[in-house]
């Protein structure tokens, strides 16, 4: 076998190296590029579910409050209540299943009381900065400028 062959070889698996190297270097170039985006959208999506549970735990307890039987408006002893109204002889539900923070994974929303102990609203218990700093008015819901999530409680208005 001639000398050339030989060294000509090695010379085209070295170059094959050089490019491979060169598109894991690109590819994690624009990693790196996107990866803030892709956080940020994450958390803009968790921050939107976050809203849309708030704001259906707001309605579900203004819709418990609104149904108490008699003339004496009561706010749910416990967010249970929500998911089974034992207050009627029929099935009453006034949310369809317990949520769970999306901002705070895993763990379960922080509970506002009323001085009589009852469940008036909920909150999150995550300690990261919003993105909307500013007001926000979801309609039953009016959530102040916060710099955590944990400052948003989402208490109903009920006449």
């Amino acid at each position: 076998m001639p000398v050339g062959e030989r060294c000509g070889s090695g010379v085209q698996q070295g170059f094959t190296y050089v490019w491979v190297l060169a598109a894991v270097a690109v590819v994690g170039i624009g990693l790196a590029a996107i990866g803030p985006a892709w956080v940020e959208a994450a958390k803009r999506e968790r921050e939107a579910e976050l809203l849309r549970i708030g704001q259906l735990y707001a309605q579900a307890i203004a819709s418990y409050h609104r149904s108490s039987p008699g003339s004496e408006k009561r706010y749910p002893p416990s967010l249970d209540a929500l998911l089974l109204d034992a207050r009627f002889v029929g099935i009453r539900r006034h949310l369809r299943r317990a949520y769970g923070d999306p901002t705070n994974a895993g763990q379960p929303f922080g509970i506002v009381r009323g001085s009589d102990a009852t469940v008036r609203g909920v909150f999150s218990r995550s300690v990261e900065a919003p993105l909307q700093q500013e007001p926000l008015d979801l309609g039953l819901v009016v959530l102040p400028a916060a710099r955590s999530y944990s400052e948003w409680q989402f208490v109903a208005k009920v006449d």
